[in-house]
């Protein structure tokens, strides 16, 4: 069974910046996609950002120029960069993985922008 842990949450100050971490317990290269989605209280699930087999990045426009994706094939991790923080990114945030046959969670991280 493939696992999923986040980790690297907290709570940041306006304008702050967190990273988070995606650690599979497989290669990531077992997957064709990985993103981060987040949900907000009361909002639906939304997708972040994501990184393909390929290496392509995709964003969201509420946090391109802000927030960056990448990965560390060694280690199995997918990594979140999370800059200049905004309120509106309060939310917890999940890594999914895609691969052929079957897609995986984790169990989500909070991250709080407060002052």
């Amino acid at each position: 069974q493939v696992q999923l842990v986040e980790s690297g949450g907290g709570l940041v100050q306006p304008g702050g910046s967190l990273r988070l971490s995606c650690a599979a317990s497989t290669s990531i290269f077992s997957f064709f996609v990985v993103g981060w989605y987040r949900q907000a209280p009361g909002k639906q699930r939304e997708l972040v950002s994501s990184i393909a087999y390929g290496g392509n990045t995709n964003y969201a426009d509420s946090v391109k120029g802000r927030f960056t994706i990448s990965r560390d094939n060694a280690e199995n991790t997918v990594y979140l960069q999370m800059n200049s923080l905004k309120p509106e990114d309060t939310a917890v945030y999940y890594c999914n993985a895609k691969s052929l046959s079957a897609a995986y969670w984790g169990q989500g991280t909070q991250v709080t922008v407060s002052s």
